[in-house]
C-alpha cells in the first residue's frame, strides 16, 4: 500500500468541506434564515450595535438575506468540489476556508461545535501544506493537540467517571445521537466497559506522544488513533469529526522532504512561530496558566478560529434527559412533535446518519442538560412552531399540525434509558415534569 501524499490529503479535506457545506446548507434557512430560529440579520445587527463586528468575520455583512446565505453555502459546495476534482486545490481550499468561517461566525449556537472549528484550523494549515519539514510537523502538532487535549481535559476536570474508569458505562446511552451499535455496546459487562474507558484514556494521553518518535512508533500511534476514531464512529453520529481526524493522521505517514527555499522558508518559519505561540497559550490556559499579554493576543485572533482548544466529554453525562415538544388546540389534548434523529418514539431505533449533522437535534441534546433560560434559541423554536413556519417544521420528521399551527405549545422533560436484552423497544422513559410551560401567541 502506497503512502498518502499531500495531494491526497487536500483532496480528502475538500470532501470533508463538501459534506460540511451540504449538511449545513440544507438546514440553513430553518436555523439562521430570516424566518429561522436564530435569524442571522438580527444577530449581525446586534453585533454592530454592540461594536463587536470584528468578532463576527463573515461575508454576510455584505448582505444578510436568505439569498446571500444560500449563495455562501452553495459557493462553498462548488469550491469543495473544485478542491476534490480540479488542479486548483489550494485556491479552492482557501475559498472554502473563507466561506466556512463566514457560516461559523454567523451560525451562532448551530455552528459552535468542535469539529466546525477543527475544520477551520485544518483548512488554514492546508493553504500552506506541502511535505517540507516545518509544514509536516505543523500538521503533526495539530493532531497531537487534538488528541492530547481531549485526554488531559478529562483528567483536569476530575470527573469521577473518567478517574474511576466507568465513563463508558454511561457514554453509549447518554451521548447525543447514538447508533444501534451503541445499544449493544451498552449491554457489555462492566469490566469490558472499564477496559474500553482505559483504552480511550491511553489513546488520548499516551499514544499522541508516539507522533513525535521515529517512523515505526509514529505509525503505530496513527493506527491506534484510527482504530479509536472508527470505534467512536460506529457507536455515535459525530458528523465529519472522526473522518477529519483520520485524515489528519495521514500526516503521520507523510515523510518530510527537505526545506522550502527563499520566501517560502520565511513563510514557513513565520507560520510555525505563530502557531507555536498561539497554541502554546491555548494549552497553558487549559491549566489556568497565563502569560502577560497572552489573553489579549488570544482574544484578538479568536474570531478567526484558526488556533483552538479541543476536548470532548470532559465531564461525562450520566443521565439522558430528553425534551418532548407538544402542541394543543385547546390546552387539554396535546400531540407531540417528532424530531427526525434524536430519541423520541421508544420503538424507533437509533439512527446512522453521520457524516450528516442534524444540528437542531444536536442542540436539543444540549438544551435538555440545562434550562430553557440558558438556551435562548429554544423559545424562538417554540415561537416558530406556533407560527407554523415551514422552514422550521421542515427540520422535524413529524408535525402533528400540518394544516394550521397549534394555539398552545409546551415542552416536557423525560429521562430516557436503553432497554435490555429481550425487550421489544429500544428505549424506556420516565417523565420529569415541564421543561417549558404552556404558552400561546397571545
Amino acid at each position: 500500500m502506497r503512502a498518502p501524499t499531500v495531494a491526497d490529503f487536500l483532496r480528502i479535506l475538500g470532501l470533508v468541506y463538501l459534506i460540511a457545506f451540504v449538511s449545513f446548507g440544507t438546514q440553513a434557512a430553518g436555523l439562521i434564515g430570516s424566518h429561522g430560529i436564530l435569524p442571522v440579520r438580527e444577530y449581525l445587527d446586534a453585533a454592530r450595535q454592540a461594536g463587536l463586528a470584528w468578532e463576527v468575520p463573515t461575508l454576510l455583512w455584505i448582505k444578510a438575506s436568505d439569498a446571500a446565505l444560500a449563495a455562501v453555502w452553495i459557493l462553498g459546495v462548488l469550491c469543495a468540489l473544485a478542491a476534490v476534482f480540479s488542479p486548483w486545490q489550494r485556491s479552492a481550499l482557501a475559498a472554502c476556508l473563507i466561506l466556512w468561517l463566514s457560516l461559523c461566525a454567523a451560525g451562532q449556537d448551530f455552528l459552535s461545535f468542535q469539529w466546525d472549528i477543527l475544520l477551520l484550523e485544518t483548512g488554514f494549515l492546508a493553504i500552506f501544506a506541502d511535505n517540507s519539514v516545518i509544514r509536516v510537523w505543523l500538521f503533526r502538532w495539530l493532531i497531537f493537540r487534538l488528541m492530547f487535549s481531549s485526554g488531559i481535559i478529562k483528567l483536569l476536570s476530575r470527573d469521577p467517571t473518567w478517574i474511576g474508569l466507568t465513563a463508558l458505562t454511561y457514554h453509549h446511552e447518554t451521548q447525543p445521537l447514538p447508533t444501534p451499535a451503541a445499544w449493544y455496546m451498552h449491554q457489555l459487562p462492566v469490566a469490558l466497559q472499564k477496559a474500553s474507558t482505559l483504552f480511550v484514556l491511553v489513546s488520548e494521553l499516551a499514544v499522541p506522544l508516539l507522533f513525535f518518535l521515529p517512523r515505526p512508533f509514529r505509525r503505530v500511534g496513527a493506527w491506534i488513533t484510527i482504530a479509536l476514531q472508527l470505534l467512536i464512529a460506529i457507536t455515535g453520529n459525530y458528523t465529519f469529526f472522526n473522518w477529519l481526524t483520520i485524515a489528519l493522521t495521514m500526516w503521520l505517514f507523510i515523510e518530510p522532504d527537505g526545506q522550502p527555499e527563499g520566501r517560502h522558508r520565511i513563510v514557513s518559519v513565520a507560520l510555525a512561530v505563530f502557531i507555536a505561540v498561539a497554541s502554546g497559550l491555548v494549552m497553558l490556559s487549559m491549566f489556568n496558566l497565563r502569560l502577560p499579554g497572552g489573553s489579549a493576543f488570544l482574544r484578538l485572533i479568536d474570531p478567526l478560529r484558526i488556533v483552538n482548544s479541543y476536548g470532548l466529554f470532559a465531564n461525562m453525562t450520566t443521565t439522558r434527559p430528553e425534551i418532548v415538544v407538544e402542541g394543543s388546540e385547546d390546552g387539554e389534548q396535546w400531540q407531540a412533535y417528532e424530531f427526525p434523529y434524536k430519541p423520541g418514539d421508544l420503538r424507533r431505533p437509533p439512527p446512522v446518519i453521520a457524516p450528516f449533522q442534524p444540528r437542531l437535534d444536536w442542540q436539543m441534546w444540549f438544551a435538555a442538560l440545562g434550562s430553557y433560560q440558558e438556551n435562548r434559541w429554544f423559545a424562538n423554536l417554540l415561537l416558530r412552531l406556533l407560527q407554523g413556519e415551514p422552514r422550521v417544521t421542515h427540520l422535524l420528521s413529524y408535525n402533528p399540525f400540518p394544516q394550521s399551527p397549534p394555539k398552545y405549545i409546551r415542552a416536557r422533560l423525560y429521562l430516557y434509558h436503553f432497554t435490555h436484552w429481550g425487550e421489544r423497544a429500544w428505549w424506556t422513559r420516565e417523565e420529569r415534569g415541564l421543561y417549558f410551560p404552556a404558552v400561546s401567541l397571545k
